[in-house]
């Protein structure tokens, strides 16, 4: 195909373009031309800005399919498929599980409702109700222009090489140093995760079969708990390592965030609103062969390549001042 990838140089993007190449796509990436600028001389390099409107260099021109790992609020869906709807044959956005209204409880589907907002040209992002209604205007602003061709990707955490996020990172990295590596209970809650290459490779095959519509896109295929990820994780480290369970009320008492200071945990049996969000029905998008490479594969893949970041996860300082309370 001849493909247009929105972004293209940041973590999801890299991969995209890297499983077009492979696939022996022709690629024209369209960005800012600021992020990772000498990535893939290979292709074709188009420099724009969709916050300004400057979508000048995208005129006139003809690509197969569009995948957009770039679009963070409706106005820029509504500009780039509008002016592509009649030059492209498909369309794909990324978007994101959070558009769900209610995550309390698992198995949200995709007919589940969504977060709206009453002043919908909002396009500040100021916390996670905000991006999940962002998205969803997204997704309804790319239907619009573009009707039957696009396909919307509700994505969950997505993991592996070049993450930039830190959070699966951190549990990789965390307990290949060795040690006593402080756990979150309950050691049953369900994760959810999906390998930036394999979604990738899914969103460009759903593609080419100009498959549309809308698809929560996580895994794995089987049910994941917590305690099996960090258990995995013991298993590639290489390291002596002892995995000390902590109650998660304890932890929340403790001032210790869900989700951002220990990553993938939710606090489920004290913070009900999210207990569902790693348990979101994904049967749709296996119907459409979405497939997951091995666990081991893609924990060998983010310890290779996703370094951890201060933004996600607890300090060794922290850690060591809750283990020792």
């Amino acid at each position: 195909m001849r493909v247009l990838v929105l972004g293209g140089t940041l973590f999801l993007g890299r991969h995209v373009v890297e499983a077009a190449l492979a696939r022996g796509d022709d690629v024209t990436l369209f960005n800012r031309g600021r992020t990772n600028r000498d990535l893939f001389p290979e292709v074709e390099h188009l420099t724009g800005d969709r916050d300004s409107g400057d979508l000048d260099a995208l005129r006139g021109r003809d690509w197969d399919a569009v995948v957009d790992t770039s679009a963070r609020v409706p106005r820029w869906v509504r500009d780039s498929a509008g002016l592509l709807a009649g030059r492209v044959a498909h369309y794909t956005l990324v978007s994101s599980i959070s558009v769900y209204r209610d995550l309390s409880e698992p198995g949200a589907a995709e007919d589940a409702p969504v977060h709206t907002l009453a002043d919908e040209t909002v396009e500040g992002i100021v916390d996670a109700e905000t991006y999940g209604a962002l998205k969803a205007l997204c997704e309804r602003e790319l239907e619009a222009e573009m009707p039957g061709r696009s396909l919307s990707v509700r994505a969950g955490l997505i993991v592996g090489p070049y993450d930039n996020t830190g959070r699966f990172t951190y549990w990789v990295h965390r307990i290949a140093r060795g040690g006593e590596v402080l756990a979150p209970e309950p050691r049953d809650q369900p994760v959810q995760f999906v390998h930036a290459r394999d979604l990738a490779d899914w969103m460009l095959g759903s593609a080419a079969r100009g498959v549309a519509g809308v698809f929560n896109a996580t895994g794995p295929e089987k049910p994941l708990t917590l305690g099996e990820l960090l258990e995995h994780c013991r298993d590639i480290s290489q390291q002596a390592v002892e995995l000390t369970w902590v109650d998660e009320r304890f932890l929340v008492e403790q001032g210790v965030e869900e989700w951002s200071d220990l990553p993938l945990w939710l606090a489920p049996g004290v913070k009900q609103e999210n207990a569902g969000l790693m348990s979101v029905d994904c049967s749709r998008a296996l119907e459409e062969r979405l497939r997951f490479r091995g666990l081991r594969e893609t924990l060998l893949d983010t310890l290779a390549g996703a370094e951890p970041t201060s933004a996600a996860g607890l300090t060794p300082e922290r850690e060591r001042e809750l283990l020792a309370a």
